[in-house]
């Protein structure tokens, strides 16, 4: 079971008076809110250490605890997948994903993911994301490819998580995108939150989370596209291809913040984690990761120089 607890402090003032049951699933994106409903039913959500229903209306001071349980799902099986392992010792292992790999298994994905090949190569992996998630302390999309930094032991795990949420991490992105533009680098500030209708995308929503995204124009190409790096200061669902669609400059493949492109045949965004930088979890050692860019971006990038 995933413990987590949740207390509607000054950070949450706006949502005071909200239901419990749309907070959840916008504060817990990956969860839907049916799924939030029923963990509701089914007593694993309490306030104030007793059961509510689903139109509880928060309130100042409410103390949420979640008990999330394990899916039951069948067993995850190792599998001989080809993996770039670009650093690994005792405690870590800094992978360089694929565009088109899932990391974790999910539905319609239950052997070919990130996790299956990692648990065929490595046999200890950190427990404290559960069965489907083990060593898992970060995500790209599937069609994003780039680093990852994966934990082998629980105290790894929760030494890179509290990086992660306190943003000592750093992560730049190399991406293409529509449109020129003005000025040379910018800063998008906007909250990001699960779309309100449609559950499978994020959205820009004044009641979501703080996501901070930093980007510089690299280059300025032909048919009216642009090479960028994006530097985040905060990991949301989405956040870059979300950020940079909002501003009018959605990502060359992009089919759900954007739009279709037929030129290049593309399967989903041109976006490539490039940097990955941290202090080891143990030894408190700075390190930092570079990953060239996958040969579809490169091929796509001399016809768009040329």
């Amino acid at each position: 079971m995933e413990d987590l607890r949740l207390i509607i402090d000054e950070n949450y003032n706006e949502n005071i008076g909200i239901r419990i049951d749309k907070f959840l699933s916008d504060e817990l994106s990956e969860h839907s809110r049916a799924y939030i409903q029923k963990l509701l039913d089914n007593g694993h959500i309490t306030v104030n250490s007793k059961p509510v229903k689903a139109n509880y209306k928060l309130k100042s001071d409410d103390i949420i605890d979640i008990d999330i349980p394990e899916p039951e799902i069948i067993e995850i099986v190792p599998k001989d997948i080809p993996i770039n392992i670009v650093y690994e010792d005792k405690d870590i292992i800094v992978v360089d994903k694929p565009k088109g790999m899932v990391v974790h298994p999910a539905p319609g994905h239950y052997d070919d993911t990130l996790v299956n090949a990692l648990m065929y190569h490595c046999k200890d992996l950190s427990t404290i994301n559960g069965v489907m998630r083990p060593g898992i302390v970060h995500r790209i999309d599937m069609d994003t490819s780039g680093l990852l930094v994966i934990c082998k032991n629980d105290t790894a795990h929760r030494i890179m998580s509290e990086k992660f949420k306190i943003h000592d991490i750093n992560r730049i992105y190399t991406a293409i995108c529509h449109n020129h533009f003005k000025e040379s680098e910018g800063t998008i500030d906007k909250p990001i939150a699960r779309h309100r209708t449609d559950r499978k995308k994020m959205a820009i929503d004044e009641r979501g989370r703080r996501a901070v995204t930093h980007y510089k124009v690299i280059e300025s190409l032909k048919d009216n596209m642009s090479l960028i790096e994006c530097k985040l200061e905060t990991g949301r669902t989405h956040q870059i291809r979300v950020h940079m669609a909002s501003i009018n400059h959605s990502l060359l493949g992009d089919e759900i913040y954007g739009t279709k492109s037929k030129k290049f045949n593309l399967q989903g965004q041109t976006l490539h984690a490039g940097v990955l930088g941290f202090n080891h979890p143990i030894t408190n050692e700075y390190m930092e990761f570079h990953s060239e860019l996958p040969e579809y971006f490169k091929t796509i990038l001399k016809v768009l120089e040329q």
